[in-house]
């Protein structure tokens, strides 16, 4: 690893995590050795080629990643691409739950970023499909003529907000699940309030918030 490519910031997010530190440096090493410009963004190191996002490096509870930013774009012989969710188009992820991990299939990570920078420098982008339009459960079209009110405070909320609410319904595969989950949702409709809003008033938008931020000093 060239340590005049290191990032200063980088090196203070690892001299400060708690977990996945041995991973993430395993991980940093590869993409330097790849000749990747260490950055800086979105609180998580980020490898550029160019001043174009190739690869982050992020961790979750249960695993740390590799998200390439248009990994939809790459083959992928080894099968080990990843896509986060549905909603995800371009960004695909490698996944590693421990340090032996990423050293079995250093080889394999290093075939995978050079496709990447290749697919960079080429200017090929990822075609973006529009949003497939997801159909108003039937449950929830019942609860509108049900109470005119919360029909009223869901026609308010933003085209964002009612799409992701209709989603969170819509996925449910029972009809008593959909709802459970809409009627759960009811105060924070007519709150004015998105799925994943903060309902406390501390912040405009906290996904985990559960309306008391206990743990705030």
């Amino acid at each position: 690893m060239n340590k005049s490519k290191l990032n200063p910031k980088v090196d203070e997010f690892l001299s400060n995590v708690t977990t996945w530190k041995e991973e993430f440096e395993a991980l940093r090493g590869m993409l330097l050795d790849c000749g990747l410009t260490e950055d800086f963004k979105w609180m998580h190191p980020c490898y550029t080629q160019r001043n174009k996002n190739v690869v982050l490096i992020h961790g979750f509870k249960e695993y740390c990643a590799l998200l390439l930013h248009k990994g939809a774009l790459l083959p992928d012989p080894a099968g080990i691409l990843v896509q986060q969710t549905e909603k995800v188009q371009a960004a695909r992820q490698i996944r590693f739950k421990n340090l032996q991990e990423i050293q079995a299939l250093e080889q394999t990570i290093k075939e995978y970023i050079n496709e990447a920078i290749k697919i960079e420098e080429a200017g090929l982008k990822v075609e973006v499909k529009k949003e497939v339009e997801i159909e108003m459960p039937e449950e929830l079209q019942s609860k509108f003529e049900e109470d005119a009110i919360f029909q009223k405070a869901f026609e308010a909320l933003t085209p964002g907000r009612q799409r992701e609410y209709i989603y969170h319904f819509a996925q449910a595969k029972q009809s008593k699940t959909k709802i459970a989950r809409i009627e759960k949702n009811m105060p924070r409709i007519l709150n004015g309030k998105g799925l994943r809003d903060c309902v406390c008033g501390y912040s405009k938008r906290m996904p985990t918030c559960d309306g008391s931020h206990k743990n705030m000093e």
